[in-house]
């Protein structure tokens, strides 16, 4: 006789739901004894939900427009900047990979984000980044807008993507978007830092110019498609749930005084150096 089947039934029916609750794991699946890797996150819009680009972009500057000779101005004073501290910092800036991209906006909101530390924070950022990116797909797809690299054959920020770069369109920009969204969602967040935030949301995107991957127009348009994801995902339940267990998670953290994960005198020195043109 097994040992389940000396058990009264009520103990029984315990050992049972203890068992199965130690077989399963938030995001985790078990296969043949062993662990998976954790489930991928994905973004809280789905469907018509998301932003449509292409319904909400205009067709990008045509040849020889005012707004296409503003691309060619700012693509140019950018491209002056190679070599330099901003270069630099447009190659991290490109970083959208966690857990690295959950700190892009730690300088400017002085705090460390963590899957740790900041949990909620942390799968916000991570999820608005899935939505921020979804919403500028289609206008991307039908324009396939030719990026500044293939123009101007001059190097980028990050040479390794560059193939992958290629194939995908320029317009409007996904880095922008996300980084806008990032800006917007983390002012509320966190509205003592609003300035610092909003201002981290214009350099992010204009790292994509500095890298030669972006022209203006793009990052304009970026921007706009970063707004729009944020006020869809104010419809949704479980965003405004995470935005405002995400409050309360930062007040708690701030008073831990941990360190930061980069070195936030060398970013806003570099971030001091800016394009003209691009306002």
């Amino acid at each position: 006789m097994s040992r389940f089947a000396r058990l009264p039934r009520q103990a029984l029916a315990l050992a049972m739901a203890a068992l199965l609750g130690a077989c399963s794991t938030t995001g985790t699946h078990i296969t043949d004894g062993k662990a998976a890797a954790p489930e991928r996150a994905v973004g809280y819009l789905q469907g018509d939900a998301i932003p449509d680009s292409l319904a909400l972009s205009p067709a990008p500057p045509a040849p020889g427009s005012l707004a296409a000779q503003l691309d060619d101005a700012v693509a140019a004073q950018a491209m002056a900047l190679r070599g330099s501290a901003r270069f630099t910092q447009a190659h991290t800036d490109a970083d959208l990979s966690f857990p690295a991209g959950a700190n892009q906006f730690s300088c400017a909101l002085g705090v460390a984000v963590s899957a740790q530390t900041t949990p909620v924070l942390y799968q916000l950022l991570e999820r608005s980044r899935i939505d921020a990116s979804a919403a500028t797909k289609a206008a991307k797809t039908h324009y396939q807008r030719p990026r500044p690299f293939m123009v101007n054959n001059a190097p980028t920020c990050t040479p390794d993507d560059e193939e992958g770069l290629r194939k995908s369109g320029s317009y409007p920009s996904g880095h922008t978007s996300i980084g806008w969204a990032w800006a917007l969602i983390l002012t509320e967040i966190d509205p003592e830092h609003a300035t610092a935030l909003i201002e981290r949301g214009r350099n992010y995107g204009h790292s994509r110019l500095v890298c030669n991957v972006h022209w203006y127009s793009d990052v304009q348009q970026g921007q706009f498609m970063g707004a729009a994801t944020v006020a869809r995902l104010h419809d949704n339940p479980e965003f405004a749930a995470d935005l405002a267990k995400a409050r309360k998670e930062l007040a708690h953290v701030r008073t831990l005084n941990q360190p930061l994960p980069r070195d936030c005198a060398a970013e806003t020195a570099a971030l001091t150096t800016d394009i003209p043109e691009a306002r």
